[in-house]
């Protein structure tokens, strides 16, 4: 069974809509949804936002189901120039860049285990998954949709991530992060913590991230609609060449 997490429903909807024998079960305050997609067992679950409803979620998630891997999606602010709105970050590595315990640590270090950073699993596969999808973008997003947000060729990359329980929006920050974490190529808010809970319990993890905006002082879009119209819509077609 795999296991696939968003922050919010609306970013894995396209996903439940095509679920097959759908079985529920509410634990913790969420909802586990097991069933069939694309010939694959699956269980989806949408853990909230932040680190530690996200941690919560991943440790449950892999308590009670026994995934064989876990993949998060969902939305991220680009803040590196090369991104745009509609791009695809497959992640490689991933930070948490509100983790500082200097003296003790380094910043970003994680006590007891020591790491910086946390590997992802399935990159190349999921390179290629996204790279298929974007070739039959059409077929998945409408284009009235992607006109409302200008997509134009959105394209795929591998890139690390960073994490933290705050929403970047100002050049000020960004400029300190791409100081601090000069590889990280965009910011969000759990994928971090799945990949450690994912690291601890020994659970390949892999996570894909949709730019939704440039994580700057204009980063002011309709999300809801991106969510439902463009995330959500990304999910499915990356996925659906991902277990095929």
């Amino acid at each position: 069974m795999i296991g696939i997490i968003s922050a919010m429903q609306e970013e894995m909807q396209a996903l439940l809509n095509e679920l097959k024998n759908v079985q529920t079960s509410n634990k913790g305050m969420r909802d586990y949804y097991t069933g069939t997609l694309y010939n694959k067992e699956v269980v989806l679950v949408f853990s909230r936002w932040g680190k530690v409803a996200s941690a919560a979620t991943t440790t449950q998630l892999i308590n009670d189901f026994a995934p064989s891997e876990i993949i998060f999606t969902g939305v991220a602010g680009g803040i590196i120039s090369d991104l745009n709105i509609g791009d695809v970050v497959i992640g490689k590595n991933l930070y948490q860049h509100d983790l500082d315990a200097q003296p003790f640590y380094k910043q970003f270090e994680v006590p007891i285990l020591k790491k910086l950073f946390f590997e992802t699993q399935n990159q190349t596969k999921l390179i290629t998954a996204t790279n298929l999808f974007i070739n039959e973008y059409n077929t998945f997003i409408d284009k009235n949709d992607s006109d409302d947000f200008n997509i134009v060729n959105p394209k795929a990359i591998l890139g690390d991530i960073a994490s933290g329980d705050q929403f970047i929006s100002s050049l000020e920050k960004i400029k300190n992060l791409n100081k601090a974490l000069p590889t990280v190529t965009c910011v969000e808010m759990e994928g971090a913590s799945v990949a450690q809970v994912c690291y601890e319990y020994e659970v390949p993890f892999s996570i894909i991230r949709i730019i939704s905006d440039k994580a700057n002082d204009n980063a002011h879009i309709d999300f809801e609609k991106f969510m439902h119209a463009i995330a959500s819509h990304y999910a499915l077609g990356i996925l659906k060449n991902y277990f095929a």
